[in-house]
């Protein structure tokens, strides 16, 4: 069992990829503050916003493969094709579904106003703008440039 975790803690694939997710969630909290003077600690765990986490996540593992086993490798193949979904996912469907739960929040607003279907409104950050999924390419490309070549 040791020799599995020693194996999975030195896979470089899996530093590059991560640590540009970790960053981008990290980078937020910050830019946010910066940008709205809002110090929102709740941006480390959520969805949306700038730079697309899972943009960086995908694009660090993806790079790393080809880095690793070699842009014409299947399994860069694979990672590529896994990357281009994710971020066709976060500028389609969750930018969509965020635009859709914005409507309806604005619309029990105006219909109820003072009383309210539900107490919770539905989460309108869950997609990417083309510019925050840009940045998150560029972050996990870079960081996974930086793991691998400190690994």
């Amino acid at each position: 069992m040791g020799d599995f975790f020693a194996q999975f803690f030195a896979n470089k694939i899996l530093w590059a990829a991560f640590s540009g997710w970790v960053l981008a969630q990290i980078i937020k909290v910050p830019l946010e503050y910066a940008l709205h003077h809002n110090l929102d600690w709740s941006l480390l765990l959520s969805s949306g916003g700038m730079p697309s986490s899972h943009s960086a996540l995908v694009t660090g593992m993806a790079v790393a493969v080809g880095i690793q086993e070699g842009f014409n490798s299947p399994l860069f193949a694979i990672g590529l094709v896994v990357t281009v979904i994710v971020i066709y996912d976060a500028l389609g469907v969750r930018r969509q579904a965020g635009d859709h739960a914005r409507v309806l929040n604005l619309m029990i607003d105006e219909l109820l106003t003072g009383h309210p279907l539900a107490e919770k409104e539905l989460k309108e950050m869950l997609g990417h703008t083309p510019r925050e999924v840009i940045a998150g390419v560029v972050l996990g490309l870079v960081t996974s440039i930086l793991v691998l070549s400190v690994f």
